[in-house]
C-alpha cells in the first residue's frame, strides 16, 4: 500500500481552520463580532482554496479528505453559534429553517457514527455545492447584511444534501468516501 503524503497546503489550511476552530467560539463567547466575523471569513475562504489546490495539483488524500470535513463542520458549528448571538434578531423569523438544517446534520453524524463508527466523509456533490452557497451566504450575511433570498437557497439546498447522504449512510454496507452522490452509489 503506498503511503500517502499528508503534508502538503490544502491539508495545512485544513489544519489551520482546525486550530483556529476554538479561538472563533471563544470571540462568540467574548461578544466580539467583528473579530469573529474576520476569523471565520478566513476559514470560509481557506475552505474554499483547500479543495481547489489539492484537485489543481493532485494532492487529494484520505487524511485530507476526513480532515476538510471535520474543519468544514467545525467552520459550520462556529458559524450557528455566531448566528444565533450576534444575527438572531435579524433572522428570527426564518430561524426554524436552521434548525431543520441542524437537525438534518446532527442526525447525518448519528447515523454515521452508529452504523460505521466513524465521522462521514461522503463529500457529495450537492454537499459541495450547497456548502459554498451556505458559506457565501454566512460569509455575506457577516462581512455585509442579511439576505433573506441568499438563505433561503442555502437551506434548500442544506436538505438536498443532507437527505442525500441520509439515504447513502442508511442504503451503504460500508462508508464511502468521496461517493460524488446518490447516482454514482446506486450505480455501483
Amino acid at each position: 500500500m503506498q503511503k500517502e503524503h499528508i503534508y502538503n497546503v490544502p491539508n495545512f489550511l485544513s489544519f489551520y481552520r482546525l486550530l483556529t476552530f476554538p479561538l472563533i467560539v471563544w470571540f462568540v463567547f467574548a461578544g466580539k463580532e467583528s473579530l469573529f466575523a474576520t476569523f471565520l471569513c478566513v476559514n470560509l475562504v481557506t475552505d474554499i482554496l483547500d479543495g481547489l489546490i489539492a484537485r489543481s495539483f493532485n494532492l487529494q488524500t484520505k487524511f485530507g479528505a476526513k480532515l476538510d470535513s471535520l474543519a468544514d463542520n467545525g467552520t459550520f458549528i462556529a458559524a450557528f453559534l455566531g448566528i444565533f448571538v450576534f444575527k438572531f434578531h435579524e433572522m428570527s423569523q426564518a430561524i426554524w429553517m436552521l434548525w431543520v438544517f441542524i437537525g438534518f446534520f446532527f442526525l447525518g453524524l448519528l447515523v454515521s457514527f452508529l452504523k460505521f463508527k466513524q465521522y462521514p466523509t461522503l463529500h457529495l456533490y450537492t454537499t459541495k455545492i450547497g456548502g459554498y452557497v451556505q458559506g457565501f451566504f454566512i460569509f455575506v450575511l457577516f462581512a455585509w447584511s442579511y439576505n433573506e433570498y441568499l438563505f433561503y437557497a442555502a437551506m434548500i439546498l442544506g436538505y438536498i444534501s443532507h437527505i442525500e447522504e441520509l439515504i447513502i449512510l442508511l442504503t451503504s454496507k460500508e462508508m464511502k468516501t468521496d461517493a460524488k452522490g446518490l447516482y454514482w452509489v446506486f450505480r455501483e
